[in-house]
């Protein structure tokens, strides 16, 4: 008998096109002869909606994934990412794919991520969280990253390099968030690592990727097409070792599972790590699938093991 895996994408949240992208390429890859899919989608504005998009509500889905063995939510960002899909499927008491309800919301939210990290050793860029009350006393000395401390896909950070440029900079993160996170620049290359938690409990990691790009990998180079992936990245067997012990340490600090992408910059004194995601762009020609696909694991063999090793 198939296994019925409901596949969710969408989302109310500035990630929902990427959120949309990635369902579908999941729903469209798991092996019809082993799964029978069943897609449902967030829209924009939270409402649920069917196969064929037709709006079903909450009640709704509950009632659709009642049906299901497996949930796997595919949707990046707030309100999905954040713990908030692993939340309803505990409720529910259904399984499901990728982390937790505390590993999800630590890691969507940049600056516990940070306190994690440094709590077990990893290293991290200097900064401060910045909130409206306290952004009008924020003074530019020296270039700095802006970012929203919880929202994805690169959107709503700016580089700051000239003084002028601060207000803006703060402007466009609180647009997208209450919580914005200030951090030192960071000079180094940008090298991402994957980590996959089998079914057996093991963790594997891929060979790393290398991002190459003109300034900072913002939402347009991450999906315009202007950025230069390279797998696997050149390194040093030093380097390599220190960026997968960084990996495994924090996604086990965090208690992750699943899949997780953990971004770095590898600097001169070594990995400084960026940020993690709990559910990375998952479309065939994401960056945590392509590391994969340099290890031998396909696509659907990727798909097929994260279902197999759903929460129960």
């Amino acid at each position: 008998m198939r296994t019925r895996v409901a596949v969710i994408g969408g989302g109310a949240n500035c990630e929902h096109d990427v959120s949309v992208a990635s369902a579908a390429s999941v729903a469209g890859a798991l092996d019809p002869a082993a799964y029978d899919v069943v897609p449902l989608t967030i829209g924009r504005d939270g409402t649920w909606r069917d196969r064929g998009l037709r709006p079903i509500g909450l009640s709704g889905a509950a009632q659709v994934l009642r049906g299901c063995d497996v949930v796997f939510p595919v949707v990046h960002g707030p309100r999905g990412e954040d713990g908030a899909l692993a939340a309803l499927c505990e409720l529910a008491g259904l399984p499901y794919v990728g982390s937790g309800i505390r590993p999800g919301a630590l890691a969507m939210d940049k600056w516990a991520t940070k306190l994690v990290a440094q709590a077990v050793g990893i290293a991290t860029a200097p900064g401060v969280l910045v909130t409206s009350a306290t952004a009008a006393h924020l003074r530019w000395t020296h270039p700095v990253v802006v970012k929203p401390v919880a929202a994805g896909s690169s959107q709503g950070v700016s580089r700051v390099d000239v003084p002028e440029a601060l207000a803006p900079a703060l402007d466009a993160a609180f647009a997208l968030d209450d919580r914005v996170l200030v951090e030192d620049l960071v000079v180094g290359r940008e090298v991402d690592v994957a980590v996959l938690r089998r079914t057996d409990g093991s963790l594997f990691v891929p060979p790393a990727l290398e991002i190459v790009t003109d300034g900072i990998f913002d939402y347009d180079a991450k999906y315009g097409g202007h950025a230069d992936f390279r797998i696997p990245a050149a390194l040093t067997d030093t380097d390599a070792k220190a960026l997968q012990d960084a990996a495994t340490g924090v996604f086990e600090a965090l208690g992750c599972a699943g899949v997780a992408r953990v971004d770095f910059f590898l600097t001169e004194a070594g990995p400084v790590l960026n940020e993690v995601n709990t559910m990375p762009g998952m479309t065939e020609h994401s960056q945590a699938p392509r590391m994969f696909a340099a290890a031998g694991m396909t696509y659907p063999d990727l798909l097929d093991e994260l279902v197999r090793g759903a929460h129960r």
